[in-house]
């Protein structure tokens, strides 16, 4: 071995040193598992999770004893009401009147106004049915309600504490409750709950507008100078 051997063998041996560091920093990143974290072992996702499921639907209409009409907010809590249905749900309608409370002979008068107002408002009338629910004669007037199942996104409810906060400092863990508020925001964000199952079907292509894009695309035309054109002439007439 001469001297310009020793000379380059330890820089040689540095390089394979540092080489076999980072092919262990690499398996250990590898071997990982994305579902924890060493710091906080669990997931409130798991923990919280969303379901899909069918859930019943209700508004309650006061009626006061003699008042056989629609007031303007009963009006309007019915006409939502119906809009929501008609997002969700194609099943029936469920109008459940007071039977022998004071308020009973205006609550079958207004019943078959929420009636005409659902059906003015898209939904069938065989969807609907009418029935009737025992109340307490005496005490608070008792309400028309109206519900409809519906496909739903939901979290089981929040506001859990089973465990006292201070036995997790020691596993730094985070506690029961933790997520539970975001998961529920979030399920009662979503338009259609179908979209957690399955993605939905492609709308339909715009041809007109693919082929003007195409022929400016392949004269070479400016697409942004033309749209600036158009708008300029438009104002000038």
């Amino acid at each position: 071995m001469d001297s310009h051997d020793c000379k380059y063998r330890p820089a040689l041996l540095l390089r394979a040193g540092c080489g076999l560091v980072a092919l262990t920093l690499l398996s250990a990143c590898g071997a990982r598992d994305d579902g924890t974290t060493g710091s906080l072992p669990d997931d409130y996702r798991t923990r919280h999770p969303i379901v899909v499921t069918n859930v019943q639907h209700a508004i309650e209409l006061p009626v006061a004893p003699g008042s056989g009409h629609l007031t303007q907010g009963m009006s309007d809590m019915v006409t939502g009401f119906s809009q929501n249905y008609r997002n969700a749900s194609s099943g029936y309608v469920d109008i459940m009147v007071p039977s022998g409370s004071p308020n009973a002979t205006a609550a079958v008068m207004v019943a078959k106004r929420v009636k005409s107002l659902l059906v003015s408002k898209g939904i069938p009338a065989v969807r609907i049915v009418t029935q009737t629910y025992p109340a307490a004669p005496s005490g608070d007037a008792a309400p028309i309600r109206l519900s409809y199942m519906a496909t739903t996104a939901t979290v089981a409810p929040c506001g859990q504490w089973p465990e006292d906060l201070s036995d997790n400092i020691s596993q730094n863990r985070n506690w029961e409750n933790f997520g539970c508020a975001s998961q529920a925001n979030l399920a009662a964000q979503i338009a259609s709950p179908t979209d957690l199952i399955a993605p939905r079907g492609m709308s339909p292509i715009d041809a007109e507008r693919r082929a003007t894009v195409i022929t400016n695309f392949e004269s070479g035309t400016d697409t942004s100078t033309t749209s600036s054109s158009s708008s300029s002439s438009s104002s000038s007439n």
